[in-house]
């Protein structure tokens, strides 16, 4: 195994000041996330580290995991059980790329399309041609 991705390097330094505060909520996710992570890097045929990007992927999951839990809970009339699950959802997106308004996705969309001088018959190669570009680094704490 090589060398440790650095997001995974600053959750888990972030698990230890958690710690140290008696961060309940935080301390809590932050486990979970790194379980979630430790989890796919033994998935598979051989042990490997995970890159950032790959690491990202994993905390989007879980991010989506919680919003859709405090969506079932809310449902379900159970209110304290979904701010918790919103909470521990603040705490992933803090480690996420920052979302796109629809505003800066239109102007990414409009600038591919004129730089490939493209009809929306080209759409498909326009959505992988974005896909490809590298997201906006997550927020530091």
């Amino acid at each position: 195994m090589g060398c440790v991705a650095e997001l995974k390097e600053r959750l888990r330094a972030d698990l230890n000041a958690a710690m140290r505060a008696r961060d309940q909520v935080r301390m809590r996710t932050l486990r979970l996330a790194l379980t979630s992570i430790t989890n796919e890097e033994v998935a598979g045929a051989s042990a490997r580290d995970l890159t950032d990007d790959e690491v990202v992927r994993v905390l989007t999951r879980e991010a989506r995991k919680r919003r859709e839990a405090a969506e079932a809970f809310g449902a379900a009339g159970r209110s304290d059980q979904a701010a918790a699950e919103r909470a521990e959802g603040e705490v992933l997106a803090g480690y996420l790329p920052a979302q796109l308004s629809d505003d800066e996705l239109a102007a990414l969309v409009d600038a591919a399309i004129a730089e490939m001088n493209a009809t929306m018959d080209d759409m498909e190669r326009i959505l992988e041609r974005q896909a490809k570009r590298p997201a906006a680094p997550a927020a530091k704490h």
